[in-house]
């Protein structure tokens, strides 16, 4: 486990050693896992949101199954295609 450093005012650290029945480091550790948790929350809601401007919408009378024969037709030479 790796170790870190925090520094703290003298009035804060004088409560805390008031409460030495709290483990402090474990408080500190989960305080920091919610924020790397909310964060990454947060980048998965802003690449959701982006993702969703980005996204083109299709025009309407766009026919992809026109498109999709169209692909085929072309990389099979027109030949029939299985299950058409």
């Amino acid at each position: 486990m790796s170790t870190i450093s925090v520094r703290i005012d003298t009035n804060l650290k004088k409560s805390m050693d008031s409460l030495s029945h709290i483990n402090w480091s474990e408080i500190l550790r989960r305080a920091i896992m919610e924020v790397i948790q909310n964060e990454r929350e947060r980048d998965m809601a802003k690449a959701v949101l982006l993702n969703d401007q980005v996204r083109k919408k299709a025009p309407k009378g766009f026919d992809s199954l026109k498109i999709v024969r169209e692909f085929r037709d072309q990389r099979y030479g027109g030949e029939k295609t299985k299950g058409s």
